[in-house]
């Protein structure tokens, strides 16, 4: 079974060992290959993971975990050698040893060859224990990274969703308060025509009754016209009498 290690340096599509690895802004990482031949059949920019889209140039290199890949791989090619009783190709004897200056596994008779005059050399197992302290730093500097970008995108993740939360409430806000003022000026516009319709009904009103007050004058006018005319095409006689008995002076002009 796969280790927790193992599993962590697989790329999601070929599920093998990273190759070329680059890293998405979603913080997954995959093979290059495998994330062009993945959009390729996919017809669409995501990653391969969580689905989340990317822009064409949404990714760099991982050149971290490409390192990691080739010390995992190579540490365990050592192991497995080890583990088999791995012989020195130059000499047939057992790799026991490890030169810290060619940074290679070498047999006894290769550490006092003229090859290797004037180096240190460390036996393979605290060789190897040098290595994964090493190696152990590196990943844990790897996983704080990790954590660091995670933590920043729920942070930014949190703050996109209070902005639109706050967006949406606003425009509420402003919705509600262009609605009252709308209401205030139709009531305002329904009072102002009730009181000018007000105004206008008295004031016809009005008019009405000086219009009849005067039309009762102009008749009384016109029949009081019309019986001086009358009287004034009579005879001396009759004129003088309807004059006397009328009193015609006393029509005021």
């Amino acid at each position: 079974m796969a280790s927790k290690l193992e599993e962590d340096l697989c790329c999601p599509v070929c599920c093998d060992f990273f190759k070329d690895p680059v890293i998405l802004t979603c913080a997954h990482s995959v093979c290059k290959a495998c994330l062009q031949q993945f959009w390729e059949s996919k017809g669409s920019r995501e990653c391969p993971y969580c689905r989340r889209k990317c822009s064409k140039d949404s990714f760099l290199s991982n050149m971290a975990l490409r390192n990691l890949c080739e010390a995992f791989l190579q540490e365990r090619s050592q192991r497995a050698s080890a583990g088999s009783e791995a012989l020195c190709s130059l000499h047939s004897e057992k790799l026991k040893l490890f030169c810290l200056e060619d940074k290679q596994p070498v047999c006894v008779v290769c550490r006092d060859s003229k090859k290797h005059t004037g180096h240190q050399f460390h036996p393979i197992d605290e060789a190897a224990l040098d290595r994964k302290e090493e190696l152990n730093i590196t990943l844990q500097s790897l996983q704080e990274k990790l954590k660091a970008f995670q933590e920043a995108k729920v942070t930014c993740d949190e703050t996109e969703g209070h902005i639109k939360t706050q967006v949406q409430h606003t425009e509420e806000q402003i919705k509600k308060e262009f609605e009252e003022l709308h209401q205030f000026l139709r009531d305002e516009e329904a009072a102002r025509i009730a009181a000018l319709r007000e105004e206008e009904e008295q004031t016809s009103q009005m008019m009405k009754e000086k219009i009849e007050k005067m039309s009762r004058e102009i008749s009384s006018l016109s029949d009081t016209i019309t019986a001086i005319e009358g009287v004034m095409g009579a005879d001396d006689i009759t004129f003088l009498q309807v004059f006397l008995s009328v009193n015609l002076f006393s029509i005021k002009v």
